[in-house]
């Protein structure tokens, strides 16, 4: 199983587990995650999500192969509806990111709770560069975030950063040696069986409340465009240039 899930002590861990590929998420992987995410949610034993991947990796973002055999078409697609059981979670999530985050594997770090992140994170969102958009929201919430100008950097040049610009940004919460992240983030998760649960929902609501229709259709609105994008001769350029294993030429589009 590549994604994997397990229960204890309150936590429902969803374990990302290709380590083979990277994490690199199919789209079977992201019905498996919109599921546990749903069959956390619908658990009443559960008080607290955890994310995690690999030691070395939490995920390199989208198979490519598998990406472009089924790429996302409307709402019903697996990516969405994972999108949407996050969003939809209202248990804290924690994540716990233990190396390379990359495309979704930052993005839906937005939408988590709690954000533990070991000294050899990179993080990055290099939509662009495969003549994509952003998504997940992100083209709202990381310029809200860090500022347009970072959020630029970051969105527009695709550029890499480190866990400790994650944490300044206020992306994370903390900056961890890598064996420990997840022992760490058990331990956040697992305080919340001595909380009172719906106080704890009831709160994540509230804070969430004033940017969540926001939120919702920024999600939207680069779900189409992005779906456009995908057959757009700048994607199929810049696929084919990864497939290929060279830069993509991008000098023919005005």
């Amino acid at each position: 199983m590549s994604i994997k899930t397990a229960l204890f002590d309150g936590v429902f861990q969803i374990e990302i587990a290709r380590p083979e590929k990277k994490n690199a998420l199919t789209m079977a992987m992201y019905s498996a995650l919109a599921e546990a995410l749903a069959q956390a949610q619908g658990d009443a034993s559960v008080r607290a999500v955890l994310i995690t991947g690999q030691p070395g990796i939490f995920t390199s973002g989208n198979d490519l192969e598998d990406f472009m055999a089924a790429p996302p078409r409307d709402e019903h697609s697996p990516v969405f509806v994972f999108m949407r059981a996050l969003l939809d979670c209202d248990k804290p999530v924690i994540a716990a990111v233990t190396g390379p985050a990359i495309g979704i594997g930052t993005t839906m770090l937005l939408h988590c709770d709690f954000v533990y992140v070991s000294d050899e994170a990179r993080l990055a969102m290099p939509f662009v560069g495969l003549g994509l958009v952003p998504e997940f929201g992100s083209s709202l919430t990381v310029a809200r975030l860090m500022g347009h100008a970072r959020a630029a950097e970051k969105l527009l040049l695709g550029d890499p950063f480190t866990a400790e610009q994650a944490v300044e940004c206020g992306l994370a919460n903390a900056v961890l040696p890598a064996a420990e992240v997840l022992p760490h983030a058990r331990r956040i998760a697992a305080r919340f069986n001595s909380l009172p649960p719906g106080a704890v929902r009831d709160t994540k609501r509230l804070m969430r409340a004033p940017t969540e229709a926001a939120v919702r259709e920024a999600v939207a609105a680069e779900s189409k465009v992005f779906g456009e994008r995908l057959r757009s001769p700048e994607a199929r350029e810049a696929f084919q240039a990864f497939f290929d294993k060279r830069k993509p030429d991008f000098s023919q589009f005005s």
